[in-house]
């Protein structure tokens, strides 16, 4: 992770502040810089594996117009001080309704309170639990050949957990996995997109047949879940293979974001992605070898596709993908994992993953 202990983050939020305090003495208007968060910021280069900035920011400063945002960050750059300085923590959520007592600075909704949030982050350069808040969301269940050691809170002791020993259940991804080690002798993680898929893997042990350490997503993965990833592959030298489901949102959204990570967090992708992520989930092309059962594009879906393959660096940087896409907005339809259930609920375990791992010609980049 990026070296930014808790009073480095102080010094620099309180170098922030000195800095627009001289500027208002000298009757200067106060500035705020911050990089541009969104995907015309990034670039996408293979060897390095993760969305990268490009450098291009912009400035909030204090105008009539711009008042009110202004006083927001200020009083999120306060509340973020406060934090660290106290040793605690905040959910997005709960900075929100913090806001409430900040009188005309208050925000009117939550997306409003997240976007000022993540222009502070940004800004600092850090991920926001390094500023003192979380995020709502678990990080994700995991089940399969793995020892997680983690700490006791109160006496410091080691705690060894052992992700087979939890019957039809799973061990939950805590919010922050820095201080966690591993154990295990797994081949290969898999990253699942569905609980419902997850857990029918988990039921007939999936894991010991394949060797392997499972992971539910739950959806878009959560940094934690991503870090989590990251960290595992990283120290036991795992591949990790996600499985989703067969639509833009999947590839783009879910894959994508693990894979290399997203525009808006392209300051801190760099410890969040996993580059040696493959794609073994539902291909257009698999759409067409299994049969399978399917659904309509939405417009939504219409729309993520014209947009991944005119502005995506990732897409653009591998014709695998931009070929899959294209083959799907032919075929105007989307399928999703439990199709595969059409050949049997089991089908996926008995026939569709180990087809897949035995053939790395039909994986996507």
């Amino acid at each position: 992770m990026a070296d930014k202990k808790p009073s480095n983050v102080v010094v620099k939020i309180k170098d922030i502040a000195t800095g627009m305090y001289n500027k208002i003495l000298k009757k200067d208007q106060p500035e705020l810089h911050m990089p541009l968060r969104s995907l015309a910021n990034v670039k996408y280069e293979e060897n390095d594996g993760y969305f990268e900035l490009l450098g291009k920011m912009k400035n909030r400063t204090l105008t009539a117009s711009t008042v009110k945002t202004f006083a927001q960050t200020l009083r999120m750059m306060a509340l973020s001080k406060q934090l660290i300085g106290e040793e605690d923590i905040a959910t997005k959520r709960e900075a929100y309704y913090v806001s409430k007592n900040w009188k005309e600075a208050k925000f009117l909704s939550q997306p409003d309170s997240d976007t000022v949030m993540d222009d502070f982050e940004a800004m600092m350069m850090v991920n926001r639990e390094q500023i003192g808040f979380i995020p709502e969301e678990k990080g994700g269940d995991i089940a399969g050949k793995l020892i997680v050691i983690d700490k006791d809170r109160d006496s410091g002791e080691e705690l060894r957990i052992d992700c087979t020993k939890f019957g039809s259940g799973a061990y939950s991804i805590p919010i922050s996995v820095e201080e966690l080690k591993f154990e295990t002798d797994a081949k290969f993680i898999l990253a699942i997109e569905t609980a419902g898929m997850f857990q029918r893997l988990v039921k007939h042990n999936y894991w010991k047949k394949a060797n392997c350490i499972l992971i539910s997503l739950g959806g878009v993965p959560t940094r934690a879940c991503r870090r989590f990833i990251r960290r595992l592959s990283d120290d036991k030298k795992l591949p990790v293979y996600v499985f989703t489901d067969g639509d833009p949102y999947g590839h783009m959204n879910i894959y994508r974001t693990l894979k290399v990570g997203s525009g808006n967090a392209a300051h801190i992708n760099q410890y969040f992605c996993v580059p040696n992520a493959k794609f073994i989930g539902v291909t257009p092309q698999d759409i067409i070898d299994y049969k399978l059962p399917t659904h309509p594009l939405k417009e939504v879906d219409v729309k993520r596709i014209k947009d991944g393959l005119k502005n995506d660096p990732f897409i653009l940087h591998h014709r695998e993908w931009q070929k899959a896409l294209k083959q799907m907005a032919q075929m105007k339809v989307r399928a999703e994992q439990q199709a595969l259930a059409k050949w049997g609920l089991n089908y996926v375990i008995s026939k569709y993953l180990p087809n897949k791992m035995k053939n790395p010609k039909s994986w996507l980049p």
